[in-house]
């Protein structure tokens, strides 16, 4: 499977507004791709249209909601109405809610996964026969590490991202069998420093946060470029959701305790957060239209395991040196045993 260079490429980023969809947005953008982004608020659109044209970039926009089919098919075909074609379809849309599984209420627990899992879904319905057209492209869909291991107080957000995964894979699968030339990625980021959290319903008294260590979303936008280019199954983005996945294999009892002890609190500020405060669980708030959020002192703008998934070489290489060094300290504890 051959994927076009970015600079050849028509890319939408559904989820744009705001954060991690924003930051891929600029960045395709920046690589010369013609870029149509979509989200449900307009002000943040227009704003991240106006910053990509300013620097010298080609980009249009379309307000849709994730939840409606329709919306969201209108999005690939205004994509391929203005641009000619389409070669990578990003997925970014999310919303969440902190709150305990009992204190979630059945319309929040299934809003979630209409957004999150539903949405997903959308955006691949209404991108394939574009893809397919074209010849071949890429589907990008941002899961979650909580796809692999879930948090305390996520009920609804850790279901919706498994289920991403579970729909990515029998797609990918489906493709593989009849030989389309279309990458299914699924991209998994640990906690990133976005509007998301200050966007997000909490019924915890305080306003959420990313369990640290926490990233910048340009980590995130960078592996997402990388895929739209090199055919890739999944990829982590931050070396801390890789290492919790790796964890939660190893022991998932282990992980459960440290869930249960410290993941609730990993999860909270400081900062006093009115239950009724506007949040954008059913409707979109203004105010955000911004890559990132409030914890820039603290956040990595740079992670080494994210690196290696851009370098397979490289990784190559340290894989060699590791199983060399393991065996060469197995050879060394038979010799002083004999």
């Amino acid at each position: 499977m051959k994927l076009k260079p970015i600079k050849e490429q028509v890319v939408v980023v559904f989820g744009a507004s705001s954060g991690i969809g924003r930051e891929t947005a600029l960045q395709f953008a920046g690589r010369g791709a013609k870029v149509v982004v979509a989200a449900r608020d307009e002000n943040g659109l227009q704003s991240l249209v106006g910053e990509i044209e300013q620097n010298g970039g080609s980009a249009a926009y379309l307000v849709s909601d994730a939840v409606e089919f329709e919306s969201v098919k209108a999005v690939a075909d205004f994509a391929v109405s203005r641009f000619g074609h389409l070669d990578t379809w990003v997925h970014a849309a999310a919303t969440s809610l902190y709150a305990t599984f009992e204190q979630t209420t059945p319309e929040e627990f299934r809003r979630v996964i209409e957004v999150n899992l539903v949405g997903a879904a959308h955006g691949a319905m209404a991108a394939l026969p574009h893809l397919r057209a074209t010849g071949g492209g890429a589907l990008s869909v941002i899961s979650s590490v909580e796809g692999k291991t879930a948090f305390p107080l996520q009920s609804a957000y850790a279901s919706s991202k498994h289920g991403i995964i579970g729909f990515l894979d029998a797609l990918r699968m489906e493709l593989k069998r009849e030989g389309a030339p279309i990458s299914v990625t699924n991209v998994m980021p640990a906690g990133i420093n976005t509007p998301f959290f200050n966007k997000a319903r909490t019924k915890l008294g305080v306003k959420p946060m990313p369990a640290p260590p926490i990233y910048n979303p340009n980590v995130v936008a960078n592996v997402i470029l990388w895929a739209a280019e090199h055919p890739t199954r999944e990829v982590f983005a931050g070396g801390a959701g890789k290492s919790l996945w790796f964890s939660q294999w190893l022991s998932p009892s282990i992980v459960d305790k440290f869930g249960a002890r410290l993941g609730v609190q990993a999860q909270k500020t400081d900062e006093p957060r009115n239950p009724d405060a506007p949040d954008s669980l059913f409707h979109p708030i203004a105010g955000f239209d911004r890559t990132t959020g409030d914890f820039s002192d603290i956040a990595k703008t740079r992670s080494f395991s994210g690196w290696l998934e851009t370098h397979p070489l490289q990784r190559k290489i340290l894989k060699g040196a590791a199983f060399s060094l393991a065996a060469l300290l197995i050879t060394r504890a038979f010799d002083e045993e004999s």
